[in-house]
């Protein structure tokens, strides 16, 4: 219907916002002042503890700063209540004591016809609860009390039997003198297809009312007692009362609950809902008998900003779960989230209850996963990462399903929580006392602390000694702070960054925490480094002299300086280890007896160590203009020299 123009300014000028808020909320005194309608609660819409709620009654909105709900009184009575724009229009119109304008004769004569539909509906639940009761009922009441179901939460569900008879329920209706149309229209008798009289939908089922948020019963769902029946269960068809895609099992309750403070648990049917519930889970839902809608959804998002899906533990809860996901992506927004609760292996929420109790739900519940940790699985769940090709097939994979977020900040953090599993998965390193063995993801010190100790006859050599080690320090500390300095040039080095594998204190750490939290700026990250270690790691890098002269930190408003800093430390570095595992590995064949292929390798490694070297005073690099930077000694190239003019020689190359 239509509204007379000013009819919803005089609405709003009669009512204080705070007032129709007030009845959900309360009140932070110590930063509310009434006298200027300056108002300020924990928000009704996601659950917290500080009052991030505001209401300004003079300009008569609301504003969530933690979920950024907002709008009017209308806009709060329709999302708090679950009812629709002339829904809450009347609500308001019935506090503030205006009349509500006179409907068209067929918007009155479609509401009164609800009305009616509702009226059958209730006849209905009343037929059914009396048919559990009697002696046709028996089967079904054994059934139930096998559930755990006793008499009580039987009357607390208004759950009832309808009997195996064509037409037991038309004809109560009947002689309750019910038009046929009503019948027909509530969706509780279909029409015979021979000529004879309709029949009803449901025989022989135990009888489930659904009722909407208002507490109307809409439709019903039965579970059939048959065992052979084609459909174990089967819920009404879609009438003017029932839009299976826009309600939930057991919302009304779940709200009230929801609104104390307790989870909104998202389960698969009927059951379930009942067994959560009872066991102490008074906030739980089930969609009906469809996979969840972006209706539904959204429903539940007005109910509690993050719903935990509890599924079964088996492939058809899972391959459910992944439905979940590819529906909800698009529709992530900040505080609008999913986490996931998998039951065990072979169990559904009501196995788990009777067989380890509430705790364990509760426990289910608490380890519920968020939803980027099962999008990460569905990924990578049973996938071989052994090629680069591999490795691209699945950035390309995550890049498709990021780009399906909408929300900027909410793709942002996606990005950066998937960017950290990667860099987990693919910071693979040998396993231990197999130098060259298989490659296994995880973290770790890597290949240096993997492969077998150096060989006594090496252990005297510069290379293995503290120098080249501490060498490899100074150049990790001196990255780390370029790119703490100038976070803003990581992207470009990335793929190196997370390559490397720190050896220095602490530095594992800052390397972690900076590929994480580049994209925040200098100061959240230095923040967040603090946050992990303290501040005087972060400290004592900057107080390094090899930190200080570095010309990408003396320059560090220089793109030009700093990019070819971090080029030269970057290569000067993988140089160096590069240099450090063929020795290892050669000098680990030796065992011994040397020969011309060991000791051809291990002057290789001689002369890309003297490459690095050279590059150091050679190269007239932009870099090189402001510092050399550190060159390696003569001690320790001439240790390097010694050691291969002192290896024996065979003629021919062995293993």
């Amino acid at each position: 219907m239509s509204l007379p123009p000013g009819f919803l300014d005089e609405l709003r000028t009669r009512l204080t916002l705070s007032d129709v808020v007030g009845r959900k909320v309360m009140w932070d005194k110590r930063k509310s002042q009434p006298g200027k309608g300056d108002m300020w609660a924990p928000c009704p819409f996601h659950h917290e503890k500080t009052a991030s709620f505001h209401v300004d009654d003079r300009k008569g909105f609301y504003y969530c700063f933690g979920c950024h709900a907002k709008g009017d009184a209308i806009s709060f009575v329709k999302d708090t209540e679950n009812v629709g724009f002339m829904e809450a229009v009347e609500i308001l119109a019935g506090e503030a004591g205006m009349q509500m304008p006179a409907r068209d004769p067929r918007a009155q004569e479609k509401a009164d016809r609800r009305t009616q539909l509702a009226e059958v509906m209730e006849m209905a639940v009343g037929h059914f609860r009396l048919m559990l009761k009697t002696g046709a009922g028996a089967a079904a009441r054994e059934y139930l009390s096998g559930r755990g179901l006793d008499e009580a939460a039987q009357e607390r569900w208004e759950i009832g039997f309808a009997p195996d008879l064509w037409q037991g329920l038309w004809d109560h209706l009947k002689g309750k003198g019910v038009a046929d149309d009503l019948i027909l229209g509530a969706g509780l008798a279909k029409p015979s297809q021979k000529g004879g009289n309709p029949y009803d939908t449901f025989r022989g089922r135990i009888m489930f009312p659904i009722r909407d948020a208002r507490g109307r019963c809409i439709a019903f769902g039965g579970r059939a007692m048959d065992p052979n029946d084609n459909a174990k269960y089967l819920n009404s068809p879609e009438t003017e009362l029932f839009d299976k895609g826009r309600n939930l099992y057991n919302v009304g309750p779940a709200r009230a609950a929801s609104g104390k403070g307790q989870p909104l648990v998202v389960a698969e049917g009927y059951m379930d809902v009942i067994a959560i519930s009872e066991a102490g889970f008074g906030a739980t839902v089930a969609p009906l008998g469809t996979a969840i809608t972006e209706d539904q959804l959204h429903l539940m998002w007005r109910i509690n900003p993050e719903p935990v899906i509890a599924l079964d533990g088996d492939t058809a809860g899972l391959r459910a779960a992944m439905r979940v996901i590819d529906l909800a992506l698009p529709l992530l927004e900040a505080g609008k989230a999913l986490r996931f609760a998998i039951m065990p292996e072979g169990l559904d929420p009501d196995d788990l209850i009777k067989a380890q109790g509430p705790q364990a739900m509760q426990a289910a519940i608490d380890q519920a996963v968020p939803m980027v940790d099962l999008l990460w699985r569905r990924e990578t769940e049973g996938r071989v990462f052994d090629s680069p090709e591999r490795k691209a097939a699945l950035d390309k994979d995550l890049r498709e399903v990021i780009s399906r977020i909408n929300d900027p900040s909410i793709r942002t953090h996606y990005g950066q929580a998937i960017k950290d599993k990667r860099w987990e998965l693919f910071r693979s390193r040998p396993q231990s006392g197999k130098g060259k063995g298989d490659w296994k993801p995880g973290g770790g010190r890597g290949f240096r602390k993997a492969v077998d100790p150096v060989l006594p006859t090496t252990k005297s050599s510069m290379l293995a000694g503290g120098s080249i080690e501490a060498e490899e320090m100074l150049r990790e500390a001196v990255i780390l702070a370029v790119l703490i300095t100038r976070p803003d040039v990581l992207e470009s080095f990335e793929s190196q960054i997370e390559r490397i594998d720190m050896i220095g204190p602490d530095h594992g750490v800052m390397q972690r925490v900076l590929l994480r939290h580049a994209s925040d700026g200098p100061e959240a990250l230095r923040d967040a480094i603090i946050a992990q270690i303290g501040a005087q790691p972060l400290e004592k890098l900057f107080r390094l002299n090899h930190v200080q002269i570095a010309p990408a930190i003396r320059m560090a408003e220089d793109d030009e300086i700093v990019t070819a800093c971090l080029k030269e430390e970057l290569m000067k570095l993988d140089a160096m280890r590069g240099v450090q595992r063929e020795v290892t590995d050669a000098t680990h064949d030796l065992d011994g007896v040397a020969d011309e292929g060991v000791t051809w390798r291990l002057r290789e490694a001689a002369e890309a160590r003297n490459r690095a070297s050279r590059s150091q005073t050679e190269d007239k690099t932009t870099y090189e203009r402001a510092e050399n930077g550190l060159l390696i000694s003569r001690e320790e190239k001439d240790a390097f020299d010694k050691m291969l003019a002192n290896l024996p020689m065979t003629k021919g190359k062995g293993s």
